[in-house]
């Protein structure tokens, strides 16, 4: 059975995208602090690792055209938070960091949260759960 989880994301500017999760209060993989090639974020108590690479050596990795997040959604990453404030700041920050909120925060399906696309268009979810 597998160990550990990554999820891969292509981005345009591995700096400027640094930048932005930083911003977000995502933790970053020191391992990779130095790197021009790749970043690592930390995500939550489980630690999962969402791996960032400039979209060059990520198209390497998949041998297939890098998908166009302006003409679809290629993922969906969902996000728990501890609260509605934190909702509220994380997509604040997203929004002031050149992020570009699809779902203002608010009540839905019986969940309180919100949504952004990051730098490069991939959609990020904030839930209470």
């Amino acid at each position: 059975m597998a160990n550990e989880f990554w999820i891969n994301l292509s981005v345009k500017d591995l700096k400027k995208s640094r930048e932005f999760f930083k911003t977000l209060g995502f933790t970053m993989n020191e391992r990779f602090a130095d790197s021009e090639d790749m970043a690592g974020l930390v995500v939550g108590d489980h630690q999962v690792m969402v791996m960032l690479f400039p979209e060059k050596t990520f198209q390497s990795f998949t041998e297939s055209p890098v998908a166009d997040t302006q003409q679809g959604t290629e993922v969906l990453l969902s996000i728990s938070v501890n609260s509605q404030q934190e909702v509220r700041e994380m997509t604040e920050k997203a929004k002031h960091e050149g992020g570009k909120v699809f779902a203002e925060p608010g009540e839905r399906n019986g969940m309180y949260g919100s949504g952004f696309s990051d730098l490069d268009g991939h959609r990020w979810n904030l839930l209470i759960m």
